[in-house]
């Protein structure tokens, strides 16, 4: 009986040793798209970078100037518009560090903005314009500035 119940008792431990590495692999999986926009941080560079995915996922562009339609070539996002759901801020800080990103071309209706001291937003469906439409897959255009009224989170 003895016997037994050490079988017992090592083929439970047996069970907990698959079940703990499975639930911190999950946790790794997760903490590593968390982070992923960290990992791809360039540096102050003075670009502002898109993604086509959350967590700076698929490359879409990048831009040190202004681009008043992501859309066509010659600004830095050629076809990105309403691409993007994640987006980085590598700015030089000082003046025209604001990265303002607008629901449509040339800089008009809705907009929000990421200061160069907020580094990305990963996610961002957890935003939406001025003119209440939500961010993700809606950016068409965007600018430098020095000041805004609305930030994202």
């Amino acid at each position: 009986m003895r016997k037994l119940g050490m079988s017992i008792a090592a083929l439970g431990l047996a069970a907990a040793g698959l079940v703990v590495p499975a639930t911190a692999a999950q946790a790794a999986t997760s903490a590593a798209a968390t982070n992923h926009c960290n990992d791809i941080w360039p540096g102050r560079n003075g670009k502002v970078y898109a993604y086509d995915s959350t967590y700076c996922n698929g490359y879409l562009g990048s831009s040190a100037g202004d681009d008043s339609n992501w859309d066509s070539a010659g600004g830095g996002f050629e076809d990105a518009g309403d691409k993007a759901s994640s987006v980085l801020n590598a700015g030089y800080t000082g003046s025209y560090d604001i990265v303002k990103f607008y629901y449509l071309a040339n800089y008009s209706s809705g907009y929000n903005c990421l200061d160069a001291n907020e580094f990305f937003v990963d996610k961002l469906s957890r935003n939406t314009f001025s003119n209440g439409e939500n961010m993700d897959n809606n950016i068409r255009s965007h600018k430098w500035v020095d000041s805004c009224g609305r930030w994202m989170s």
